[in-house]
Formats: structure tokens, sequence, C-alpha cells
């Protein structure tokens, strides 16, 4: 299938749906809708073209989730724009077969979605969005944006009017702060495992590197280096503030964390809460997949075949109290153990930070917007059980969160596998309010597990409830 050059939305005319940022979970909004006869859209991106982090696509590394997961499967298992339809696209339908890989590699996940961005007729890049309004006379959005070039130069000012928007902003790097003036000085060896590959061979000349996190990001920068590094020199330290390095927990039921069920019911707890079992479910979205661990722990034990131990430093409850410049190519350390209380310093040639990803806030954006949104004791804006932020009754137009933050919807916000559901939700309800039917058909359950009591149902102790006899 050909890219489609796409044609501009009217501007006279008020769009449907327009979806401000074209991460997976937006892209897969884009191509759900794509379905939907008469439904009239446009998904903006102020990047040049789709590309999913481009900077931890190392050889060899594969997604967390199968390939199911992809941006319409769950939802709508017959879309043109399925994983198997871009394998049968590329003649490698057969190949795939007979590999049997339930989990893809990242770089394929990634081409796969770059195919289904460039031939979606309603995704547009080289669009940053600007500003936000709501114009009560018109009923609808008001949303001005300005156009790129290749180069990320203003090339024009443009205003795109529509009834409902769809915001998947995504996330950015977060870097700690007593890392961050380092991080944000170019000259300085600290980066981002966001942008790993784009310094991997200036990192590895480095006599000595550190790398901080310890979640599947930080394990397959780790692996990485410690690969290319020759055997008995490898000068590498490894550290985490979590108290372990420990594997993702994959059990099936454990998984079931990442299913609508658990959205619904974590959404239905009280606020604090919700903030106290964030934190405590760090294994659920924070570990490591157990292939990465045992080839890290393969890969140090081959190097003691023949006699003493590798050059690897591997310790868990540390955090980075402060850091510094030390001289032009060293950075200086002060670390400190969160079960011991001691503290050291530690002198290295380089940093990557694998301290994962914080939500985009909503409030730059749509500052013009701010007195319409509801919010919860702590400040932040209500997302309602269909994904909508929760506005005021004089706006009439809805906007959907397409990649919300964990405060609201739980440790499944980021993964790839509820993206359809999301997806399928929220056109579920812009086509139930716009035609009185909604369009996809998904299931009222989706998990095993009961995550909470229900309080209309009594039970005896042997788990039947009060009054109804065996049969």
């Amino acid at each position: 299938m050909e890219p489609i050059e796409p044609v501009e939305p009217d501007a006279d005319r008020a769009l449907d749906l327009l979806g401000i940022g074209l991460g997976p979970f937006n892209l897969s909004l884009a191509a759900l809708a794509d379905a939907v006869p008469g439904l009239t859209t446009a998904f903006y991106d102020q990047r040049p073209d789709f590309h999913w982090h481009p900077g931890l696509l190392i050889d060899g590394a594969t997604l967390q989730v199968p390939f199911l997961a992809d941006l319409v499967t769950l939802a709508d298992p017959g879309s043109r724009w399925s994983f198997l339809s871009w394998l049968k696209s590329r003649e490698r339908l057969f190949p795939f077969y007979f590999a049997e890989r339930f989990h893809v590699h990242r770089a394929e996940f990634d081409a796969y979605c770059r195919w289904v961005a460039r031939s979606l007729p309603s995704t547009y890049f080289g669009r940053q969005v600007d500003s936000v309004r709501w114009n009560p006379a018109h009923g609808h959005f008001e949303v001005d944006h300005t156009r790129l070039d290749p180069h990320g130069e203003a090339e024009a000012l443009g205003r795109t009017c529509a009834r409902h928007l769809a915001i998947g902003t995504g996330s950015a790097p977060y870097v700690p702060e007593p890392l961050r003036p380092l991080a944000e000085t170019p000259a300085a060896p600290v980066v981002h495992s966001a942008h790993y590959l784009d310094h991997r061979e200036r990192l590895l000349a480095a006599d000595h590197i550190t790398v901080i996190g310890s979640g599947q990001s930080g394990a397959e920068v780790f692996l990485d280096l410690l690969r290319a590094r020759p055997a008995g020199r490898e000068r590498l330290t490894w550290l985490a503030r979590s108290p372990a390095f420990a594997p993702m927990e994959y059990s099936k039921l454990g998984l079931e964390h990442f299913t609508p069920d658990y959205t619904r019911y974590f959404q239905g707890l009280a606020d604090p809460v919700r903030d106290r079992l964030v934190p405590a479910q760090w294994q659920l979205h924070k570990g490591i997949d157990t292939e990465t661990i045992t080839a890290i722990f393969d890969e140090l034990y081959r190097r003691t075949l023949d006699g003493g131990w590798p050059d690897a430093v591997l310790t868990p409850g540390v955090t980075v109290r402060t850091a510094g410049r030390l001289g032009s190519h060293g950075v200086e350390l002060h670390l400190e153990h969160t079960e011991q209380g001691g503290r050291t310093r530690l002198v290295t040639g380089a940093v990557v930070l694998a301290t994962g990803y914080r939500e985009r806030p909503l409030e730059p954006l749509l500052a013009p917007v701010r007195s319409y949104l509801r919010r919860d004791a702590a400040g932040r804006p209500l997302v309602d059980g269909r994904g909508r932020l929760e506005l005021d009754r004089s706006v009439t137009g809805r906007i959907y969160v397409l990649s919300p933050s964990r405060y609201s919807h739980g440790v499944g916000a980021p993964d790839l596998g509820l993206a359809a559901w999301r997806s399928a939700s929220a056109l579920n309800d812009l086509t139930g309010l716009l035609t009185g039917t909604e369009h996809y058909p998904l299931p009222a359950r989706t998990a095993f597990t009961s995550f909470g009591l229900d309080p209309g149902a009594d039970r005896s102790s042997n788990g039947v409830p009060v009054g109804t006899a065996r049969r």
C-alpha cells in the first residue's frame, strides 16, 4: 500500500474529531476511526514522521506485549490496519508463521506503525498545535497550529475546527533533578536511554559507564554495553533506586491488571487509595522480562569461565543525591544506599539514564480551556470511565485522553495492550452521541479476576450467595 498524501481539512467545516499527537494511542484511534462511515477526522503531530522510541530499537529487543496488542486487533481483528495485514502487505506472513514469535521485535513494531501512519488519509505530520480554545457560539473547538517543514521550521499558520478532540501527546523522558543540569548540557556525557542509540559509540568510548534505572530499558542498555565490552575490562556499573533487579510480574492472573476490568475497578477507588496503589505495584510495570534478566546473568557467568569476575558492579537500592562534572570527560555521582544509609562517591566516564518517562501535562496545551476542566482534590484533571476529561456543562464538545496518567487509569495506562480498547471505547462514545449506536461491540468482561466485592451480592463462607441453593 502506497503512502497517501492527506488532503487538508476544510477550514470552513468543523471536523467530528481532531486528534493531537500521533503516538501509538492516537494512531490506534485514527486506524479504528478509518472504518467508521461518515466520521470526519484528522490527527496532527509536530514530528516529520512516525517513530516509536528510535533510541531504544536495540538489535534483538522485543516488545513486552504479544503482537496481538497492535493498533486495532483487540477491538477489530478483521481491520485492514492490523499487524498481520502489514505482514501480508510485505509478503512476510509465512516467515512470521514459521518463526512462531508471539513477541515481535521492537523495530518490527515501529515499522508496522509507520506503515499505518503513512497510509491513513487522516494523519498529518509536521503540524505543531499551538493552542486550543472552545468557541461557545459555534459549539466547537478552535485549534491553532503551525505547519513545519522537514527541518522543523515554520512554513505557515492554520486553524482547524472540531466538535471533539482526542489528546494523545504521550510521555517525555524523565531526568531526576540531581542529573538534570548535566543532561541538558550537550557536551556532558549524560544521556537518557531514549537517545541511547544516537550516542552509543560515544558512550562505548568512555573508560567507565554507569547505567541508572532497573526497568526494561536499563536492563537492555546494560546488556548491550556488556556484550560490547571486552571480558575482564567491562568497566560497567548498574545502579537502581528499586530494592532489586526484579522480574516483571508476568503470571497469567497478574497480567489481568492490564485489562479493562481492572481499569474500571481502579477508577472506582478513592483518590488516596489509587495514589498508594500505583507505587506499590512497581513490579507490574517497572520490572524486567525474564528473558533479558537471564541473558544478563548468562553473559556475566560466561565471563567467569576462565576464572575471575567481570568488572561489572550491579547495585540496587541506591539513589543519586547530587551529580557534577569532573574535569572535561568525567562525572561525579554522590550516592546513598536506602537500606544501609551509607553514602559514597562514584566517578564515571559516562551515564545512561534509564529513568523512565512522565506523562506530558495537559495544562500547557489546554491553557485557554483551563477554567472548564474539573479537578480532583490534588488539582489534577478528572478523567471519566470513557476516557473523557470532565468539563463544565457549558462545553458540549468532548475531549478524550488517549494516553492517560496512571493516577486516573492505573498501571495499565501506558500499556499497548489497552490501546485498541481505549480507542474503540472513545469511538463508541462518539458514535453513540452522533448516531445513537456504538460502532465497535466490546465484551462486558475481560478478566477471570473479580478485583473488588460486589456490595449487592452477600456471600456465605463457601462462596455461595446467601439464600441461593446449589444446583
